[in-house]
């Protein structure tokens, strides 16, 4: 492969009946080269990144660059926007160092493998919470309403210390910002609500701090700004995510019944479940990175200036990485994923979410072992920035 290859656009469209897999024509220039051009729609010619190697390398590689506006948007819709703006206060996915290690020192130390698991109990007794809700209104519920959705929302709420008469205002508000079946207004005034409320939130936790990640925070140097846009940020990177996993991971392991029979006989199956769902299914499925200047990977020479789509679903099924990768094996050990991401952005609440996730899967199977799906699922659009569900209707 010399480069001459010209993707027009990200590869789109899964295969009908494969809701889980990469689009096929996204698998097929990956097996043709790891690294191909790609034409944007704003008609700029960058890099399309889908070998696991290449993703894993860019992402580990400061010499690119994570800041919005320096980089091209690689989906329809945009076209008119001559440049992205900036991220918004509080936002690290959108920034690099310093700036980005200003925040990420400051939040590392909250988000210990060792704290994470110290929470094991708690997610234990949220989850058997809502499973008992979920068997006293008997069959027939949206998983995603009724479990998928609160078990880590209550988390969230309890680690920002979002006071218990607040929480249904505020998590009405971030559900709205990711309801598909809302328009892009909507959307925009629920975010807007949210950071208003979370803005709210600070001078309460300055007066009288309470035992939580937001009172922690406010004994640092942050503004009130950035505190209130840091927790916004934090709310939408740690529920929206999770609750997805655990709906779109139970509707995986349930068309693989070989698999949910694992989770449910084998504990030992849990933690490799997690992992492999998030390798299998790799809902937060694309970024972006523009080249701050020349970086040669695998075996091409990335201009100053140009953007790289990377891949993370084509990156988690390649064949030279991982044997079998379209096969769900929850035994697998799936090690060097890159759902997660890599590098300095790596998530910083992989640990919170590996934790809500190995307790609240296996809590559900154990709890309705005969569960199914009894209707149709509704798969979100492939353009979301998380790839998941908006319902997923179940019976027992």
């Amino acid at each position: 492969m010399t480069g001459e290859e010209i993707v027009q656009g990200v590869p789109m469209g899964r295969a009908r009946g494969c809701p889980f897999d990469p689009p096929p024509s996204l698998t097929a220039v990956r097996d043709r080269a790891p690294l191909t051009r790609m034409a944007f729609p704003d008609g700029h010619v960058g890099w399309l990144a889908t070998g696991h190697a290449e993703v894993r390398a860019i992402l580990a590689d400061q010499r690119f660059s994570s800041r919005y506006e320096l980089w091209h948007y690689p989906f329809p819709g945009m076209e008119q926007f001559p440049e992205l703006p900036p991220a918004p206060v509080g936002d690290m996915t959108g920034l690099d160092a310093p700036e980005h290690t200003r925040f990420r020192k400051l939040l590392t130390g909250k988000f210990t493998v060792r704290r994470m698991r110290l929470l094991s109990d708690r997610v234990a007794e949220v989850a058997d919470e809502y499973l008992d809700a979920m068997e006293k209104a008997g069959p027939g519920v949206d998983l995603l309403e009724a479990y998928a959705y609160p078990v880590p929302a209550v988390m969230i709420c309890e680690l920002l210390g979002v006071p218990y008469s607040d929480r249904a205002s505020f998590l009405g508000y971030a559900a709205a910002i990711s309801d598909v079946d809302l328009s892009e207004a909507e959307r925009m005034t629920a975010y807007g609500q949210l950071q208003e409320y979370v803005a709210s939130l600070v001078p309460a936790k300055r007066a009288a701090p309470t035992d939580d990640l937001f009172s922690d925070l406010t004994g640092s140097d942050l503004t009130d700004e950035e505190l209130a846009g840091l927790g916004t940020f934090l709310l939408a990177a740690g529920l929206d995510t999770t609750a997805n996993m655990l709906a779109l991971g139970t509707y995986a392991l349930l068309r693989h019944p070989e698999q949910w029979a694992a989770v449910r006989d084998e504990p030992e199956a849990a933690g490799g479940a997690v992992e492999e769902l998030m390798r299998y299914l790799s809902i937060a499925h694309t970024g972006v990175r523009a080249a701050l200047e020349d970086v040669a990977v695998g075996g091409q020479v990335i201009r100053a200036g140009e953007s790289v789509v990377l891949s993370v679903q084509a990156a988690n099924r390649d064949p030279l990485k991982f044997e079998r990768p379209d096969e769900l094996d929850v035994r697998r050990g799936a090690v060097g994923h890159v759902g997660f991401g890599h590098g300095i952005h790596q998530c910083l609440g992989q640990q919170l979410a590996r934790v809500e996730m190995t307790v609240a899967l296996p809590a559900l199977v154990r709890r309705f072992p005969e569960l199914r799906v009894a209707g149709e699922v509704v798969l979100r659009p492939e353009l979301q920035n998380i790839y998941g569900v908006s319902r997923i209707p179940v019976a027992w």
